[in-house]
Order: C-alpha cells, then sequence, then structure tokens
C-alpha cells in the first residue's frame, strides 16, 4: 500500500494539531496495523474486569473508550470519503457523549469490540488505497470548519494515541 505524508497546517484547525503531533514520523499503514496489535495487547494483558471499569466516577470504562475511538474513526472515514469524492454540502460535527451512552458499549464484549476496531482499520487502510492521489487535498467543510482527507486520516492514529495514553496512565 501506497503511504502519503503528513497535513500541512492549511490542511486541518488548530485544534486537531494536538493528535496529528502526537503521531510518530513513521509509515502510515504500518502505523495503523501497529496500533491494532498494541490495541490487543492491552486488552489481552489485564484482568478480565479491568474493561468493565472506569478509572473515576463519571468516566468513561476501558470498553466505552474503545467504543469511542471505533465511532470515531469512522466518522472520520466517512467525512474523508465525503471530501475525496467531492462533497460540497457540510457535514455536521458529534457530541461524543451521547455516542457513547447510546451505544451500550459495556453490554458488548470486549473481543468482539477489539474485532470491530480491527475491521474499521482495515476497511481504512483499503479505502486509502482506492483513492486517487489528490483526492486527498480536497477541502470540505465538517463541524464548521475547513479540513482534508489527508487530515482526517492522519487525526485517526493520534486520536489513538491520546487515548492508548490515558488507558495506560490512568486505568490500572
Amino acid at each position: 500500500m501506497r503511504s502519503f505524508h503528513p497535513p500541512t497546517k492549511d490542511e486541518y484547525p488548530a485544534y486537531f494539531d494536538r493528535y496529528l503531533q502526537l503521531n510518530p514520523q513513521q509509515d502510515y499503514p504500518l502505523l495503523i496495523e501497529e496500533q491494532i496489535q498494541t490495541i490487543k495487547e492491552l486488552f489481552k494483558s489485564k484482568t478480565s474486569n479491568w474493561a468493565e471499569k472506569p478509572y473515576q466516577a463519571g468516566k468513561w470504562s476501558p470498553k466505552e473508550v474503545l467504543g469511542h475511538v471505533i465511532d470515531t474513526e469512522r466518522i472520520m472515514t466517512f467525512r474523508a470519503l465525503c471530501f475525496a469524492r467531492g462533497e460540497r454540502n457540510a457535514l455536521p460535527g458529534f457530541d461524543q457523549d451521547p455516542y457513547v451512552l447510546n451505544a451500550r458499549f459495556g453490554s458488548v464484549p470486549s473481543a468482539l469490540l477489539l474485532e470491530d476496531f480491527e475491521n474499521q482499520r482495515k476497511a481504512l487502510l483499503t479505502l486509502i488505497q482506492t483513492l486517487p492521489e489528490d483526492s486527498l487535498d480536497f477541502h470540505g467543510k465538517a463541524n464548521g470548519t475547513k479540513i482534508t482527507p489527508r487530515a482526517l486520516f492522519w487525526i485517526i492514529p493520534g486520536h489513538f494515541i491520546h487515548h492508548l495514553t490515558i488507558l495506560k496512565e490512568r486505568y490500572q
């Protein structure tokens, strides 16, 4: 699979710097594949009830964090597809909290969430392979701001790293 360079600052709102700066400078497909293994290993290394418990009241459980990551990646991938195909209509934002609440990730087995994450990542990589290279530079509007498919694709692994760090540091 071809790789592609990270976005330039004019391709996304400054808010996303927090995720993009977390990405190591490496081959994108390799990064995506490594993250699949990383999350599987983390969940496997913990006790079975670890995934059920938030680190404090009002926070998500590890399963809810993983579900949130999956949902966010689906939304970012959808946005990237729309803009790569030339969509001119603005796309809405989303409020992550009702998504997590309504998904009821706590009742989904961890193994199924991990499989879903892997399948989402594999679909992401095959989508990128099918896109004309110049379509990564098209701009679209989501949540009231301009962004490119390239930026959306690179936000995905950075967002994952953000949440992985929280899982490792706060969920003992």
